[in-house]
């Protein structure tokens, strides 16, 4: 199982968003897309999930032509949360989770479908409020919710956009440690676009680099959290210091006290 990437590149008019890319995605990692703002990472990831149509190339999941492939068979590939949630609905955690079940039942849940929002709800935490709407929620309850509703999806490939925005550090290791184990112990592939270079260094088995709308790097978190390396991504001086077998990105410091 695998995800490949050949050409694949974006042009909204003359501006290309996306320059042709060729990449290979391994199954079963957490896989973190990292970069400065507009280096086309979120475009990457509403290409490959089919969010977003490409000007050129191609993409398979496990051998399937994303683009070919009906709605249906790539729904019960992969599941994406995007960056924004707008649902305009009131709806209870146990309604929305139940949406991620539609690509299986088309919305008339049967016993095996509502077995899968019990656990999805189950497995984020959410037991307690599944009769709260959404809009009762704090931040980190509602994206739970909102991962809980992809995972209800079941499928082996689970994209995420920036899933840590507005989310303080609790929620957000949180949350991290909800895709590390989906890796770790359910065999998912994650694919995640975030901003935060210390938790894509330390939650993911690779990490890709985009700057610019290209793909500069893809490696392992060794490869990349180097000064050089980040320093050419972002433009700025980043110290790298190894703390129990992780690596930890300073890029700032604090003014001297003047006596």
């Amino acid at each position: 199982m695998v995800i490949s990437i050949t050409n694949l590149s974006k042009k909204i008019g003359r501006q290309e968003i996306l320059k042709p890319t060729n990449i290979t995605l391994p199954d079963k990692k957490i896989i973190s897309f990292i970069g400065p703002n507009g280096a086309g990472k979120s475009t990457l990831l509403g290409l490959i999930s089919r969010l977003d149509t490409p000007t050129s190339g191609q993409i398979l999941v496990d051998g399937i032509d994303v683009q070919k492939a009906s709605t249906a068979e790539v729904a019960k590939k992969l599941a994406i949360l995007k960056q924004a949630n707008n649902i305009n609905l009131r709806l209870t955690i146990e309604d929305l989770v139940s949406f991620g079940r539609y690509p299986h039942c088309q919305g008339k849940l049967g016993p095996e479908d509502k077995q899968k929002v019990n656990e999805a709800i189950a497995y984020m935490g959410l037991d307690e409020f599944r009769y709260k709407y959404i809009d009762q929620l704090s931040g980190g309850q509602k994206q739970r919710a909102y991962i809980a509703m992809v995972l209800a999806q079941d499928t082996p490939y689970v994209f995420l956009d920036e899933p840590l925005n507005n989310l303080d550090m609790k929620y957000s290791v949180q949350i991290m440690s909800v895709l590390r184990d989906l890796v770790d112990n359910h065999g998912k592939t994650v694919i995640v676009v975030l901003h935060d270079i210390n938790f894509a260094s330390a939650y993911s088995d690779q990490i890709i680099a985009l700057k610019d709308g290209q793909v500069i790097i893809q490696g392992e978190v060794k490869e990349i959290m180097n000064p050089q390396c980040l320093y050419d991504l972002y433009e700025i001086n980043i110290d790298i210091h190894e703390l129990n077998e992780q690596y930890v990105a300073t890029y700032f410091k604090a003014k001297s006290s003047q006596s």
